[in-house]
């Protein structure tokens, strides 16, 4: 049976951006012919989570609504070096567990995270979606392989445009950011574009 997997932030109690993650819920259960769903508004009631501080709220369910629960601290990570991998055929347009696909494609890299590149087009790293900033604004990727929760809540707000970010004009943009249900729109944790190590033109490149 197929499982998905919801990451939902909850900080101080309350929890964030609860109306795209059921959104995403119902379409998945639509997609695959059920009619009912799983409303997480009385999930996490149900969970009588009393503790301040940043958390992450994992539920991983499957298509006859059973569901498992953690809430995990959570602390936004640093990461230190990024690298393209090409992957033409991969797929993640549902949120599935399932992620050895990604991690083999992690295990292949010499950097601590990938961004996944397909058919020429940048689209993800291996846990989230990716903004670009050229001049004053920020872009996301046309080519997302899950049009996440929190990329889809910054295209609401025109917080965020869209942009076909390709091999050919990555190196147009200056710096990049992560983004997930976990990860904000944040000045905090921009990368310059050189942090990705084989950028196309660096003489390593065809090396990795």
């Amino acid at each position: 049976m197929y499982q998905f997997i919801e990451s939902i932030k909850v900080e101080d109690q309350e929890i964030f951006l609860l109306d795209f993650h059921q959104k995403r819920i119902d379409q998945t259960f639509a997609h695959f012919g059920k009619e009912a769903t799983i409303d997480l508004a009385k999930v996490f009631k149900n969970l009588d989570h009393d503790e301040d501080g940043l958390f992450k709220l994992r539920i991983v369910y499957n298509l006859d609504k059973r569901i498992r629960t953690q809430m995990i601290p959570y602390a936004i990570p640093e990461i230190q070096d990024f690298q393209l991998v090409e992957n033409n055929s991969f797929d993640y347009s549902f949120k599935f567990e399932d992620r050895k696909e990604l991690d083999k494609m992690k295990m292949k890299s010499k950097a601590e995270e990938i961004i996944i590149v397909k058919n020429n087009h940048i689209t993800d790293t291996s846990f989230s979606n990716l903004l670009f900033l050229k001049g004053k604004e920020w872009f996301t990727p046309k080519t997302y392989l899950l049009n996440g929760v929190q990329r889809q809540n910054l295209l609401k707000h025109k917080k965020i445009k869209e942009a076909e970010i390709t091999l050919q004009n990555i190196k147009d943009f200056s710096h990049f950011q992560i983004i997930n249900a976990l990860n904000d729109f944040d000045d905090m944790f921009i990368y310059p574009i050189d942090r990705i190590i084989n950028l196309p033109g660096n003489e390593e490149y065809l090396d990795l």
